[in-house]
């Protein structure tokens, strides 16, 4: 089979397309002839090793993928060959076939193309799990993203708005705060001609839940604008600045800041993840989320499907049609 190719850690001029043994599913796993695989920022982290997960190598990166089932593995059950589903990976996405775990793969609905359930999993799953899970966003309370436009902050937008909240959106420019708007946002800030800080106050009063994927000064306004009681889920570092969290701040503004990774999930409390993508589709289904693929890159051109996550240049999702 055909895959991208990771040897040792290397930027993305350094992958290539090459032949690899298709793998063959082992107990509890599926294999999955992939047509689509969703591009996330991990995927960037992993090629050159600054990624918490660091798989044997070769390996192909991509960490969510949607096919037909080729193969069923020893003792795996609710699943049939030639179904449609999408998968949540470690890695290995970017490859004409893959292998999961049984439980990390669910039935999409014929109505799903594959270029929009290869992007669907690990998004909408980080979202819904950090905003419900973790921080306990209720009904009234003001949900304020960064990163609003991307592939994890507008799912948080769309998210928030299905859980009752008051969204503020954040993001670096008009066009991208539009796509916020069109996703449900009730009020969006350009954070490059204004200070989100003053603007949160000005529209809200304050913020009670932060959703977090960019770091830096978005992180430093938020401990600004956070109300008493508020959270601060860290999702991500897209800005590439890691805050320092001074703790005198939380404790005066009775807050509290909570890091969020979909993948300890997986790991630890797989029940959680799969209620998630049940609500999730549910939700697709009845119109309360409409996912953005803003790219669909063919699998020859994959370099400049992960260029466009690392320049920053696309909103929503981009998938690697694989076939």
């Amino acid at each position: 089979m055909r895959a991208v190719v990771v040897h040792d850690w290397t930027d993305l001029d350094g992958l290539a397309i090459e032949e690899l043994p298709a793998p063959h599913p082992g107990p509890g796993e599926v294999s999955i002839e992939v047509h689509a695989a969703g591009v996330n920022f991990a995927d960037l982290l992993i090629v050159k090793g600054e990624y918490q997960h660091k798989p044997p190598f070769p390996f192909a990166p991509g960490m969510e993928a949607a096919g037909t089932i080729r193969a069923l593995g020893e003792g795996v059950t609710g699943l049939q060959v030639g179904q449609r589903v999408l998968a949540m990976l470690d890695s290995g996405g970017y490859a004409e076939e893959v292998v999961a775990r049984a439980h990390e793969v669910t039935p999409i609905p014929e109505s799903m193309d594959f270029e929009t359930a290869a992007t669907f999993p690990i998004v909408y799953a980080t979202s819904h799990l950090a905003l419900g899970h973790r921080a306990r966003l209720e009904p009234g309370e003001v949900l304020l993203v960064h990163g609003a436009s991307g592939g994890v902050g507008l799912t948080a937008v769309e998210i928030g708005k299905a859980m009752g909240a008051t969204v503020i959106a954040s993001a670096s420019s008009a066009e991208k705060l539009h796509v916020a708007l069109e996703h449900g946002a009730d009020f969006v800030i350009n954070y490059a001609e204004e200070d989100i800080r003053q603007r949160v106050l000005d529209l809200t009063g304050g913020a009670d839940v932060v959703y977090d994927p960019v770091g830096g000064d978005a992180f430093t306004a938020s401990l600004r604008c956070i109300n008493p009681g508020g959270r601060i889920l860290i999702i991500g570092f897209a800005s590439g600045t890691i805050p320092q969290i001074p703790a005198n701040h939380l404790l005066v503004k009775d807050a509290a800041a909570l890091g969020f990774s979909v993948n300890q999930l997986r790991r630890n409390n797989p029940e959680a993840v799969q209620a998630a993508m049940r609500e999730l589709l549910a939700w697709v289904a009845d119109g309360r989320l409409k996912p953005l693929v803003s790219s669909v890159v063919p699998f020859e051109e994959f370099q400049d499907a992960m260029r466009l996550l690392r320049d920053r240049r696309s909103t929503g999702k981009v998938a690697i049609r694989v076939r």
